[in-house]
């Protein structure tokens, strides 16, 4: 007999024969059963191919309108299982849903992460005395569309660095932050040294900010300065290579335009930034695993470099004490961390850490997670982009995030990392590099 029709055969016999509390006590022993049955049908499916799309059809309740609609939803999937050696070295093994990397999708704030690695790399690339991540920075505004820097009220001194725009990006993906590293990367760098290291990324522009391509091409005069003495100064960096994309990219009906208007064409996504779900991956791999990886798909980063971006990546924000993010009550423990938890504003288990770059912007809800559970000795990644612009509108505001994109995310998350619980492993991974030490 199948394990799957032992709960059912008891909820049929309880059903027929038992009445009163005696059927009301049965119900709760068949409600335990069912819980304890889970596990075992989940790892009863093959590991093929098709291994996301069993699982998300064994939950219909959670996942059927999700299979129904996956390609209006846009939808892709990458989990990547962990398998450690006697060694502790890693082998990975990942399944996909969807996958195509062609199909464009809005990257938001997920743009932000290869930045962040980019700027720690110039900075080790320049090797000046007295100039690291934690040198104030300021910015000149020397061309149209720019803007001058010369303070950071977030920061413990007062002033901008390099250290503090990862943090925010890390923490909260404040946008201001990801621009000050695009002024100093520049946006030739940044596309030549991802092209170099074999990443199929394009990086034009900055976020939240009205600015013409020309504008993006120019980037501010940038200078570190530490006890008024200048350490080193940038000049405004001008990109004068042609980012040509492959093919025009429309999305939708119509868009609401500068102006307010509703405009009945699609939206043109031609030459916004483009981060795919496997090179998302992969950015995030060079910072958990950079040993995996290719000599050329890594990035110069020192220890200290991987350990602060490893603390922030997931760090909570009432763990932080510059921002003054533990004093922010709009923050939650789940505020950029979507997958198991959603919008959850409970607090997450001490024994759970996520490693993870979330975005969301014009109804494309996306995240790239490295999740661990210290108790359960449990890893795994997992990437994922929704669309739920339902309407066809684009810069509306009007996107079905709260309904569809939060509740899938928290599903997903839950239901791989209910599998990996169930997954048997040859040898249990040593996670202590992960427990890391974090600000309070």
């Amino acid at each position: 007999m199948k394990a799957q029709r032992i709960p059912v055969l008891i909820l049929d016999f309880v059903s027929s024969h038992l009445y009163g509390k005696y059927k009301m006590r049965a119900f709760s022993f068949y409600l335990f059963l069912l819980v304890l049955y889970q596990p075992v049908c989940t790892a009863q499916v093959k590991e093929d191919a098709n291994l996301l799309l069993h699982l998300l059809q064994q939950s219909p309740s959670k996942f059927r309108y999700i299979l129904d609609h996956r390609k209006q939803l846009e939808i892709q999937i990458i989990y990547t299982q962990i398998n450690r050696d006697a060694n502790n070295r890693p082998t990975f093994k990942s399944f996909y849903f969807n996958v195509d990397s062609t199909n464009y999708f809005y990257p938001a704030s997920t743009i932000k992460l290869p930045l962040v690695l980019l700027s720690l790399e110039k900075l080790n690339r320049l090797n000046i005395r007295g100039l690291n991540k934690l040198t104030p920075v300021f910015h000149d505004s020397v061309y149209a569309g720019q803007r001058s820097i010369r303070k950071d009220i977030t920061a413990e001194n007062g002033l901008p660095s390099i250290a503090q725009y990862i943090r925010k990006i890390l923490m909260v993906s404040d946008n201001d932050a990801y621009n000050a590293l695009y002024e100093f990367v520049g946006q030739k760098d940044i596309n030549t040294q991802l092209r170099k290291k074999g990443y199929n990324i394009r990086i034009t522009s900055r976020l939240e900010r009205t600015a013409s391509p020309e504008e993006n091409r120019h980037t501010e005069q940038v200078r570190f300065v530490k006890n008024d003495t200048l350490i080193y100064q940038q000049p405004m960096l001008v990109n004068e290579d042609s980012i040509r994309p492959l093919r025009t990219v429309l999305r939708g009906k119509g868009y609401i335009n500068n102006s307010g208007a509703l405009i009945k064409h699609p939206f043109d996504f031609t030459y916004k930034n483009f981060f795919p779900l496997e090179e998302q991956q992969e950015i995030l791999k060079a910072i958990i695993f950079p040993d995996a990886l290719a000599p050329q798909k890594r990035f110069n980063l020192s220890a200290d470099d991987r350990r602060f971006i490893l603390q922030y990546m997931s760090q909570l924000p009432r763990e932080t004490l510059y921002p003054q993010y533990y004093k922010d009550t709009s923050l939650y423990d789940a505020t950029v961390k979507p997958l198991m938890f959603g919008e959850d504003h409970n607090p997450i288990s001490d024994n759970i850490r996520i490693f993870n770059k979330v975005g969301g912007a014009y109804g494309y809800l996306i995240d790239n997670a490295y999740i661990i559970d210290f108790d359960k000795e449990v890893e795994f990644m997992l990437s994922v982009v929704i669309n739920t612009n339902l309407d066809g509108i684009y810069n509306d505001d009007k996107y079905e995030y709260k309904t569809i994109g939060y509740p899938f995310l928290r599903n997903l998350g839950l239901l791989i990392y209910q599998y990996e619980i169930d997954r048997k492993r040859m040898y249990k991974p040593d996670l202590s590099e992960f427990r890391l030490r974090y600000d309070k």
